[in-house]
């Protein structure tokens, strides 16, 4: 514990919860404030155009100096992918495992910080001092090397952020779990445990990562052609794996995605990656063997591995073709926001003639513990307090029985959603408002700068199309000088639809004319006109309502 008596302690999630990925937690201790990850979100359905979202981090801008230090669990996208935006707006030191801090680095080259960085590699033995606590470290199980839990050390007990995590009893090397170390915190007493929900509805242990071992051996040893393998980019376990089985069977391994290129070549230069550099080709340089002897790992710019694959399905990738000799395996589970777009993936490579195998327990393993591992952490640590993270609501409900269960009381556990403050003062746990949080979207460089309005018009033009009415008028005669002209996208069929566009621009010249007729008139009044007259008449016509943009011009 701290030598330091702490007043006041809050939780403050602003990401993760009630959602997969995009995970930012922060934990205050007096008046310090601890950021845990710096993650992003791949869109959901309805967010079209979007490349990622980010968290808000307003809160964290108005109190940029009372911030100590920014912990990064792995190195994963959705707990390090918007670090680069954190970083730009706030000046901390980052703490974080070799690996995660190199692939944090990559992040900041492609949107540097007006700031030094000042980055700390830390270990499980690793103590970091700070005025109202320590921190300390300890190694976690996930689908990539180096993972770690957060322990803040407080006067009340420590504060127990697990990262994500799993027990997987055959785990080697830099992905085995301290356990001995995790039941060492529950001895020496947990205050509060913040932990991982995402698989908290999947009953028993989450499968080995040696099955999805056996699976890629055989589906490697049957495949006549070409092997496509879509996974996230960071998933370094399985681009291992994938690499062991074309290695064992003398065929070229081609990186495909611009963030997978990145990530291997961090993980060859650390040595988080055993591979023979000679098994690695081009993707350029594919057509220069045989179909049997290749095998392809894809992954997105940004590290989404429907992207790189899509590409290829439309053809507009420049030097992959899918032939109906090739397997695709789709070795990741898709988040909720994906399962649709996966659906249509599968079908289109079906119709194509292409062998897909999906990810199932065949052939994926979640990174991310089932109940009973859940369960374990939770009795190892032992906590006064739970506060499950990381997952959609339904999740973090579902994780919460499950502390019901091992004997903990409804009073002990607080499910908080983005923004709720979870506090800690004179020797009570509650809830104690709120602060700013939700989505900030990104698309190309803009930050932020797509809102709701913006969704909402692209999801109009999406469903219904646009309708554009374009009109001149004299200035002195006070007469219409040309048009209406009607240009339609995405609405109808202009040359089957003469009748329907004739008589809007009858309606439009009626309305237009009503107004110059008076002498003098607003552009504003006009175009609310147009627009609610033509918005009456199609949609009786065609029960569609397009975007209607009125553009009227005077000379």
């Amino acid at each position: 514990m701290a030598k330091t008596k702490n007043e006041v302690i809050r939780v403050i999630p602003l990401g993760g919860v009630s959602e997969i990925g995009k995970a930012m937690y922060v934990v205050e201790i007096d008046e310090d404030l601890f950021v845990v990850d710096s993650g992003l979100m791949f869109p959901e359905d309805d967010m079209l155009g979007i490349d990622y979202v980010i968290p808000d981090m307003s809160f964290l801008v108005e109190n940029k100096e009372r911030v100590k230090g920014i912990f990064l669990t792995h190195g994963h996208e959705d707990a390090i992918g918007s670090i680069a935006y954190l970083l730009n707006k706030v000046n901390a030191p980052v703490y974080g495992s070799k690996l995660t801090i190199a692939l944090a680095k990559e992040h900041l080259k492609e949107k540097p910080a007006p700031h030094q960085v000042k980055f700390f590699e830390v270990t499980n033995k690793s103590r970091m001092n700070f005025k109202t606590t320590y921190v300390t470290f300890f190694n976690t199980t996930h689908s990539i090397p180096d993972s770690l839990g957060i322990v803040f050390h407080t006067s009340e007990g420590a504060i127990v952020h697990t990262g994500e995590f799993k027990f997987d009893q055959s785990a080697q090397g830099k992905y085995r779990p301290d356990i001995s170390k995790m039941a060492q915190l529950g001895d020496e007493g947990v205050f509060i445990l913040m932990s991982d929900s995402t698989e908290a509805e999947r009953p028993g242990h989450t499968i080995s990562e040696n099955v999805v071992k056996e699976r890629l051996e055989k589906t490697f040893h049957q495949a006549e052609g070409r092997i496509l393998v879509a996974c996230y980019a960071s998933n370094f376990i399985r681009i291992q794996q994938v690499f062991n089985q074309a290695i064992a069977l003398e065929k070229k391994v081609a990186i495909v995605g611009r963030s997978l290129e990145n990530t291997f070549e961090v993980g060859m230069r650390l040595g988080y990656l055993s591979i023979d550099p000679e098994y690695v080709i081009p993707v350029s340089k594919m057509n220069d063997y045989e179909d049997q002897e290749i095998v392809a790992i894809i992954t997105g710019n940004q590290g989404e591995p429907l992207e790189g694959l899509e590409k290829i399905i439309r053809k507009h990738h420049r030097d992959i073709r899918l032939k109906p000799s090739d397997t695709v395996l789709i070795t990741f589970t898709p988040s909720p926001a994906m399962e649709v777009q996966i659906s249509e993936t599968m079908n289109t490579l079906a119709k194509m003639g292409v062998k897909v195998m999906a990810a199932d327990k065949k052939v994926h393993v979640s990174g991310h513990g089932s109940q009973e591992d859940l369960k374990m952490m939770i009795n190892l640590m032992r906590p006064k307090y739970f506060i499950p993270i990381q997952g959609e609501y339904r999740m973090l409900i579902s994780h919460s029985k499950l502390a019901q269960e091992l004997g903990m009381n409804k009073k002990q556990i607080f499910i908080a959603d983005k923004g709720d403050i979870v506090e800690y003062k004179n020797g009570k746990m509650r809830m104690a408002g709120r602060v700013n949080a939700g989505n900030v979207l990104i698309d190309g460089i803009g930050v932020g700068d797509v809102g709701n309005i913006v969704l909402r018009d692209r999801k109009l033009l999406s469903q219904d199309g646009i309708f554009i009415v374009v009109v001149t008028i004299n200035k002195k005669s006070k007469q219409i000088a040309s048009g209406p002209e009607i240009l339609s996208r995405g609405f109808v069929y202009v040359r089957e639809s003469e009748e329907l566009m004739d008589e809007s621009a009858k309606l439009v010249r009626g309305v237009v004319e009503k107004y110059v007729s008076k002498g003098s008139y607003e552009w504003t009044a006009i175009k609310q006109e147009i627009r609610d007259t033509l918005n009456s008449y199609l949609f009786q016509q065609t029960k569609r309502r397009p975007m209607i943009i009125p553009i009227i011009m005077e000379y």
